[in-house]
């Protein structure tokens, strides 16, 4: 979301009342990373049970305004705001509740822009807001940078909320953390596919996860039957009995895409065409393979099909 154009990088902190995002404001403006020696005007669009203290706070050079009601929520307000101030650098904790895309679309004052924005969720609560507020979380995540679910039990259905997310939005980083603020690495307890199902099915979300969780684990996956849908990259010999089904990756940034895949033995790759999306169920081996100069998994396609590419070709890892 960074535009070269922004002078003043503005950080929206977003979540239901009592998510957690005042203290992910309080905690981050202290730490050592953080510190700029030019003002951060930190402000906040509802008050909670966790408040800031204002004076605290001006050690770390910030400073807190509050607006009380998205009727106060305005561009001549927000421009006083920066002629007071004179911030190199904004934190805007706001109310989803005043419309997300409002606040995406609102003119800013002069510099301002949107540098990323950060959804905070309560997993406790999660599922009943999510139920009863779905078009504001929706909403809130549609184009968020990264999701951070706080106060979560590692029996709740983590795979599954990501999941949701990634439907909604592929491209943001979901991270979970527990009652006492630790992180849950999700996918050293579970990955978010059945491993031991009969046809392992690999969501289109999830294919950045199946693909690295394979380079790293091939033992996990030897003689398992795999079903995932990527594009036909073909040989250029016409009569070749392999492909490779691939997705475009980002590795670093926008500028650098690259196809990644395995390579798929089937006599099924002699009739597809070059770049069409297929569904690929297919059996895994580990042996040696010319094109990857070494041993490497190898799939062994029982069934090729034509199909409608997924809502998002790019991958995330993720």
């Amino acid at each position: 979301m960074s535009d070269f154009n922004i002078s003043v990088p503005v950080y929206v902190v977003n979540g239901i009342l009592e998510s957690g995002k005042t203290s992910f404001l309080n905690f981050t403006v202290r730490q050592e990373y953080f510190q700029i020696d030019e003002p951060t005007l930190l402000i906040t669009c509802e008050e909670g049970e966790e408040e800031y203290d204002e004076q605290e706070l001006l050690k770390y050079n910030t400073v807190v305004e509050v607006i009380e009601s998205p009727e106060e929520f305005t561009f001549e307000n927000l421009r006083a705001l920066h002629r007071k101030y004179h911030p190199d650098r904004v934190l805007l904790e706001y109310n989803p509740l005043w419309g997300t895309n409002k606040l995406r679309g609102m003119k800013l004052p002069l510099g301002w822009g949107i540098s990323q924005e950060i959804v905070i969720i309560d997993g406790a609560s999660y599922q009943i807001y999510r139920n009863n507020m779905q078009s504001v979380f929706t909403e809130m995540v549609q184009n968020a940078d990264m999701v951070i679910f706080n106060r979560c039990k590692k029996e709740d259905p983590l795979t599954n909320y990501r999941r949701g997310l990634k439907v909604v939005n592929p491209a943001c980083e979901v991270s979970f953390e527990d009652e006492e603020g630790d992180l849950i690495n999700l996918f050293e307890e579970s990955l978010p596919y059945d491993i031991e199902a009969p046809i392992i099915d690999i969501e289109d979300v999830d294919y950045g996860i199946f693909y690295v969780d394979m380079d790293d684990h091939p033992e996990k996956y030897v003689g398992k039957t795999v079903r995932f849908k990527g594009r036909a990259m073909k040989s250029k010999k016409k009569d070749a009995e392999y492909f490779v089904p691939g997705r475009k990756a980002m590795t670093c940034c926008a500028d650098d895409l690259q196809m990644i895949g395995y390579v798929c033995k089937t006599p099924l790759a002699v009739d597809l065409r070059h770049g069409e999306w297929v569904e690929v169920t297919a059996k895994v081996a580990y042996e040696y393979e010319r094109f990857y100069r070494g041993k490497g998994p190898v799939l062994y396609g029982v069934q090729v099909t034509p199909c409608r590419p997924p809502a998002e070709e790019m991958v995330y890892f993720n």
